[in-house]
């Protein structure tokens, strides 16, 4: 156990993009993936909106993946996987909300214990959301929003009221990402959780290949991360669970520390039983 200064490292984005359908989430992600790999050829979209990505072809030469129902979490891992196996650069999924969906029907399809099933289907929609954070690529996720309703007394009565646009996902799942925008149905653009800086002070605005320039220098702003460094982080993990959030976080030094990682886990386990 050992203090270490504090420094920001070069780290890829994990961002999303929310609104009601037609406010241009498709749009502005495309926009943002340009501004953060200035190459078209190193963008994909993994597209479960029925090829709603197509639309904007004009655009430039970037790829697309289609998903078909159903919408499982593992489908959406494969084509993660498969983008960074092929390079991509920028990973634009479109959307996450079919994922949700899908986890939602198949929780209600289970027969026995709603609790004891949500720990099950749980764990599927965990993994997906540790592929997004553990991947190499940047992430730009979108997600639906729907009009949001509760239920007030009103002269003895129990009506439903509007109360705003709620995001067709797990609740919470905001705190997962690094910067999250949303977007109204004028395509105008509020930063709503921003760990950057760079939006925590401006209005409303069009999203723009220069707002992806502008997180790409960013990102790169930190210092680089040298295999000792993640070396010496898999030596003070104290836990398997500690040990694969490393694992996950730091994707690109799996393969070279392997050896150590492996290592680790058979200390802990022995230490454990001990």
């Amino acid at each position: 156990m050992h203090l270490e200064k504090a420094s920001r490292k070069k780290a890829s984005i994990k961002m999303a993009l929310q609104g009601p359908s037609g406010c241009g989430k498709t749009f502005s992600s495309l926009l943002l993936s340009f501004g953060l790999c200035n190459d078209w050829a190193k963008i994909a979209v993994i597209d479960s909106e029925n090829h709603s990505s197509e639309l904007y072809a004009h655009l430039g030469n970037y790829n697309v993946l289609q998903l078909t129902a159903p919408y499982t979490p593992e489908k959406y891992i494969q084509a993660i996987e498969t983008c960074e196996k092929l390079g991509m650069q920028v990973i634009i999924i479109d959307s996450i909300s079919h994922e949700w969906e899908f986890i939602l029907e198949a929780h209600a399809s289970l027969s026995g214990n709603s609790f004891t099933n949500w720990q099950k289907i749980g764990l599927r929609h965990k993994a997906f959301i540790q592929a997004i954070l553990g991947s190499r690529s940047h992430i730009i996720a979108t997600i639906r929003t729907k009009q949001d309703y509760v239920i007030n007394e009103r002269n003895g009565k129990m009506v439903p009221e509007k109360v705003g646009l709620k995001a067709v996902q797990r609740e919470g799942l905001d705190y997962e990402f690094t910067l999250v925008f949303d977007l109204n149905i004028k395509n105008n653009a509020i930063a709503t959780k921003d760990r950057t800086g760079l939006f925590s002070e401006k209005h409303e605005n069009k999203i723009s290949i220069e707002t992806g320039k502008s997180i790409y220098n960013w990102c790169n702003s930190g210092v680089d991360i040298k295999t000792d460094d993640i070396s010496n982080r898999i030596n003070n993990c104290k836990s398997v669970g500690e040990l694969l959030t490393l694992y996950n976080d730091f994707p690109q030094f799996n393969e070279v520390l392997k050896k150590e990682f492996e290592q680790r886990k058979r200390e802990i386990l022995i230490h454990k039983e001990v």
